[in-house]
């Protein structure tokens, strides 16, 4: 099938792409003896995991499905990491996961002594208490009040010396779509918090946020933060991206239903912020889109939304260098990261088609969603 036949929307992931991200990444653990594992929160196309798999050690995991999701389909190492474990899904946890790293001290003394017994590598997430990042506070893990890792001066009490000998590592994870420079910011936050149980350690996980294959990301100063703890303390070094793997290796196609008229010209397509892209409400932002310009920049300037009853499904306002019409084809780009996994089915909008775009350019389609998908959700 070729990329001018496919039926809109539809995400398409493009092989070529997904292929150079894993060779930055593939260097970067042959060149350090690191271990890379893919964030399976960000991108959970599991047609591809064959594929990541011979470029990555693993994935990692928010839970019990994703969990089971990376030990079925990609294999290698399974991490799992969750602010807080239901009791039935433990069982099933240290059945599948090499790793698992608990949020609090309570959490630890209730599920560590099975995962311990189960043979599993037990690790605790800590927060550095190290903000790196300006504005969005809900991307924030070091933000005041954080549910997520525990300070330094939780380490001291009676239940932390007592329970410390059943821990292998330490996680923390608090970039997002950040450069290496502030990576090595949040080291010395962490070097200088939590050196006095550094030693015991035998792995240390770096988190997500690494924006390794960005065009302008330092990968010289992340390798060298990589041998820095490797050599201070003798551990092995994990990293778990997830937009790094799939950056810019994705895309949204999309065509215009209408267009309407208020004060502006408007849009309609037939994909939604809302349902289809919802990080461009929720962080907000603004998705580029192939071929156009800023607003007035290109000589037809459209207001781009949805076709749901939500008023505020906005994607943007883009010019061109055409009118727009019904029919017209757009495609948004960076769009297998976060958007395929967030999306959802509110005004009954149907799911986008997933596609796998070849190296030779052909299309395959591998999903087709329907009304049952929409209708078995809700009862």
């Amino acid at each position: 099938m070729k990329w001018e036949k496919l039926r809109t929307p539809c995400y398409v992931v493009d092989e070529e792409r997904l292929i150079h991200n894993l060779e930055i990444l593939k260097g970067v653990q042959e060149r350090t003896g690191c271990k890379i594992l893919l964030a399976q929160k960000a991108f959970s196309f599991f047609y591809a995991y064959p594929l990541i798999r011979k470029y990555l050690a693993g994935t990692t995991a928010s839970g019990l499905y994703e969990a089971r999701l990376g030990a079925e389909e990609m294999g290698g190492e399974t991490h799992v990491f969750s602010a807080a474990y239901r009791e039935e899904d433990m069982d099933e946890l240290v059945s599948l996961c090499g790793h698992i790293v608990f949020n609090s001290f309570a959490q630890l003394e209730k599920f560590g002594p099975k995962a311990v017994a189960a043979g599993v590598s037990v690790g605790l997430r800590v927060n550095p208490q190290c903000s790196t990042q300006e504005g969005h506070a809900i991307y924030d893990p070091c933000a005041p009040g954080s549910r997520l890792g525990i300070t330094a001066d939780q380490f001291d009490s009676e239940q932390a010396r007592r329970l410390l000998p059943l821990v292998s590592g330490l996680h923390f994870h608090t970039l997002c779509e950040q450069n290496s420079d502030d990576l090595e910011k949040t080291l010395d936050a962490v070097e200088e918090r939590f050196a006095k149980w550094l030693p015991q350690m035998k792995w240390i996980n770096f988190g997500g946020g690494h924006h390794i294959t960005r065009t302008d990301y330092d990968v010289p100063c992340l390798e060298r933060c990589i041998r820095r703890m490797q050599e201070h303390w003798g551990a092995q070094i994990y990293l778990e991206p997830g937009e790094a793997v799939a950056l810019n290796a994705g895309f949204l196609l999309t065509s215009v239903l209408d267009v309407v008229e208020n004060e502006k010209k408007i849009a309609i397509l037939d994909t939604s912020a809302a349902c289809h892209m919802p990080d461009v409400l929720e962080m907000p932002y603004r998705p580029p889109l192939a071929g156009s310009g800023l607003p007035e920049e290109k000589p037809y300037t459209y207001r781009l939304g949805g076709p749901t009853c939500l008023a505020g499904d906005i994607i943007g306002d883009y010019s061109f260098d055409e009118p727009l019409v019904p029919g017209s084809r757009l495609t948004f780009e960076d769009m297998a990261i976060y958007s395929m996994v967030k999306n959802n089915t509110f005004n009954g909008m149907p799911l986008p088609d997933l596609i796998w775009r070849d190296r030779s350019g052909e299309c395959t389609l591998v999903r087709r969603f329907g009304y049952e998908d929409f209708k078995t959700r809700l009862s």
